[in-house]
């Protein structure tokens, strides 16, 4: 019975080998039973393939236990190559297969699982068996589409790379795309042309034979040029500019805004030619010396390469090719440096812009003020490009390291790194923007910028103005004489039951916002050392102050109303008007711009120097614009208060006791017009030689706005006075009482002490 067991597969397998030979042998005329009126199904792993016969025959990777082909799908058979195996292997050799029920462990890199039981290789890769294979020592690999024999055509003057399971065109140096891309991948994308010299011309109205010279030079080089002779072209380059820089002649006899004017063409002529003739050299490094000094070093990036290093004799520059790689030009990556020491001649006297956040530092370093600066260059004008052209905003800095003659900074001279930024007028200046000074020693100072142009190292010797401390002593004493009269004028309107109504309600509000303006000014104004506290004392002395001047836009509307209304002496519609006004007006105005300005530009509150708005793109005209609206509604509603008052004074009952005494309603109109903004106008006017004069009225009548506010509103009130005298005989009737009771037990305590001596 075990023998029979074994023979069972093999009896199996016999038998179906044998049953086509019962079949038919007659020949008949061969129908092709796959077309689509007559097709057959052949089911599962099979494909229809019109044969002699039998039409069926299973697909890649399935054969049948006895033949290849089959008539219908009722003899389909088809089974896996792993389980055909099984079926004629015995017990014992079944044991030792282990049929995977995936293909994925066993199909090869840069291949994909075919029905479980193949692979198929990756595009752009491929197999020595073929497209699908089966068999577990085939590789998947990389087919070389660029050959030999290439299989692909780049077309006219371009060369195919090969990559892993890829391939791409790419212009040979010498000749770019005109789109301006990189790569292409067949001849029909190939606009392959030859690198150009860029049109170079001179400034307009510069009027030098020096000059004519050079550009005739430029020009021929721009006529003669051929890319396969850039280097020649670019030496030849390098060699006119560094004689023109070496004896400029009539250059120097131009005015100094039109060398200015020369030296920027030149620098940005210089770059834009190298930059584009440099895609045209094939590999490697170029470097040229001219005679007077002027160096050229230019790379270009090979595979492997992560960071280049360009050095001459007075420069190195350091940065990442991924920084250049970012381009989307076409030719290959290039990056260059050029010195021109000869530059700084017609750079000499170029002004210098200092970012704000820069002179703070000095500022505070120094504690002087900044005036102007004359800078004195230290190093050679070097200029850095690359094919990139977009070179604002770098992903990673560039470093430079200057050397240059030894120097000492003086207490009030600085070292910056700076770079030439143009300006409309085709001249420009020295800025610092994007450059940061890393390390500065004797003969030597390394920069960091974040953008490419022409750059250099200067000393800047700075006119200086010590701190005025005549004005600050002043701002202190007058602010904290204000601190107090403020305070007693808030509580006299607050505790003064005789006066209290709209009028005094107003006066109120408007010192409580103007001592707490004054004080937080006086304690938080210079602590910038946490940037968000700043900024947050910014944005409140702003709210406060705009909150002091539309309190006192509401007591020139009260006057105005109140002087309306003196003929008819009818004060109820003006105290219902003011009643509703007051808060909305008087603290919600102030909140709405100072809410708008802090949602716009919440950096521009707090300044390096002090916790005050910026002046940068006007935003400091959110506390300027207010104060001048309401200095001129206040100015228009006291001229009609002062007219109102003349023409209607005559007929008024002499029983108006308040309003009776024209003099004192004319000072006390006066003196408000006065206190609601008159001060802050001279601040605004705080420009040429009368800046200083004004500083000094600023100061003295800002800082004692609470006198005023103090002396018109209470010490001029008589019935604030009358107040006052009540408060002062109550003071010294409370001290007389003090005292004579302090008399009487001290009386008594001696007469006890007496009876006590005697009873002893």
């Amino acid at each position: 019975m075990k023998n029979r067991n074994l023979l069972l597969p093999e009896l199996l397998l016999l038998l179906l080998l044998l049953l086509p030979l019962g079949a038919s042998a007659q020949k008949t005329r061969d129908i092709n039973m796959c077309e689509p009126s007559l097709r057959k199904s052949c089911a599962a792993y099979a494909d229809c393939q019109g044969m002699d016969g039998k039409y069926c025959m299973c697909g890649p990777g399935q054969e049948l236990i006895s033949e290849t082909t089959f008539r219908n799908e009722s003899e389909n058979m088809c089974q896996g190559m792993l389980v055909l195996l099984l079926l004629t292997l015995g017990p014992v050799q079944k044991l030792r297969v282990s049929a995977p029920t995936d293909c994925a462990p066993w199909c090869p890199l840069k291949s994909t699982c075919v029905n479980a039981t193949a692979c198929r290789c990756s595009p752009g890769f491929s197999s020595s068996s073929g497209e699908i294979f089966t068999s577990r020592l085939d590789s998947c690999d990389d087919i070389n589409e660029c050959g030999p024999p290439p299989t692909v055509s780049c077309g006219k003057f371009a060369d195919c790379q090969n990559t892993e399971g890829s391939y791409y065109c790419m212009c040979i140096p010498g000749y770019v795309l005109a789109s301006g891309a990189t790569m292409f991948m067949d001849e029909s994308e190939n606009t392959c042309q030859g690198i150009f010299f860029p049109t170079w011309t001179p400034p307009r109205g510069i009027k030098s034979q020096t000059l004519s010279r050079f550009f005739q030079r430029v020009q021929d080089l721009h006529r003669e040029f051929k890319p396969d002779f850039v280097q020649n072209t670019i030496q030849d380059l390098i060699q006119g500019v560094d004689e023109l820089l070496e004896t400029p002649e009539d250059l120097k006899a131009l005015p100094r805004s039109e060398q200015h004017r020369v030296a920027t063409n030149l620098l940005t002529g210089l770059e834009n030619s190298l930059r584009n003739m440099s895609q045209a050299l094939s590999n490697g490094t170029l470097t040229f010396n001219a005679s007077a000094g002027t160096d050229l070093s230019l790379k270009l990036w090979e595979q492997g390469d992560r960071n280049v290093i360009l050095s001459q004799n007075q420069v190195k520059m350091m940065l990442n090719w991924d920084v250049v790689h970012d381009s989307g030009d076409s030719g290959p990556s290039v990056v260059g440096l050029i010195s021109t020491p000869g530059m700084g001649k017609l750079l000499a006297e170029a002004p210098l812009v200092v970012e704000p956040e820069k002179q703070a530092v000095l500022h505070g370093a120094h504690k002087i003020s900044l005036q102007e600066a004359s800078p004195v260059l230290l190093s050679d004008v070097i200029s850095a490009f690359m094919s990139n052209k977009v070179t604002q905003n770098l992903s990673s800095p560039v470093t430079f390291i200057f050397s240059h003659h030894s120097v000492t900074p003086g207490p009030t001279q600085k070292v910056f790194c700076v770079f030439w930024e143009h300006s409309q007028n085709g001249s420009g200046h020295w800025s610092t923007r994007g450059c940061t000074m890393v390390n500065s020693r004797d003969t030597s100072t390394t920069c960091q910028c974040t953008h490419l142009s022409s750059f250099a190292v200067l000393m800047a010797h700075y006119d200086v103005k010590e701190d005025d401390p005549v004005l600050a002593v002043i701002t202190y004493m007058g602010l904290s004489l204000s601190l107090l009269c403020l305070l007693l004028a808030a509580l006299t309107f607050l505790l003064c039951k005789a006066i209290q109504n709209t009028s005094t309600s107003l006066h109120l509000q408007l010192s409580i916002c103007l001592f707490l303006a004054h004080l937080l000014f006086l304690i938080a104004i210079d602590q910038t050392k946490i940037k968000v506290l700043c900024s947050i004392i910014a944005g409140a002395l702003h709210y406060l102050y705009l909150a002091s001047f539309t309190w006192m836009l509401l007591e020139a509307l009260h006057l105005f109303l109140t002087a309306r209304n003196l003929t008819v002496v009818n004060y109820s519609s003006v105290s219902t008007l003011m009643k509703k006004l007051m808060f909305p007006v008087g603290y919600g105005v102030p909140a709405v711009i100072v809410a708008i300005s802090a949602a716009s530009r919440p950096h521009l509150y707090g300044t390096p120097t002090r916790c005050w708005l910026h002046t940068d793109k006007g935003f400091i005209w959110t506390f300027l614009g207010p104060i001048c609206t309401i200095f001129s509604i206040n100015l228009a509603f006291f001229l009609m208060t002062f007219w109102i008052v003349k023409k209607n004074l005559s007929s008024l009952n002499r029983d108006v006791s308040t309003l009776r005494n024209t003099r004192m309603l004319t000072f006390k109109a006066t003196a408000q017009l006065f206190i609601l903004g008159c001060t802050w106008c001279l601040g605004i006017l705080q420009v040429g030689p009368a800046a200083h004069i004004m500083a000094y009225l600023f100061t003295i009548i800002n800082s004692l706005q609470g006198v005023f506010i103090f002396l018109v509103y209470c010490l001029l009130s008589h019935q604030v006075r009358e107040q006052y005298k009540k408060w002062f005989k109550g003071i010294r009737k409370t001290k007389a009482e003090s005292e004579q009771y302090t008399l009487s037990s001290g009386t008594m305590s001696n007469a006890s002490k007496h009876s006590v001596e005697n009873y002893n």
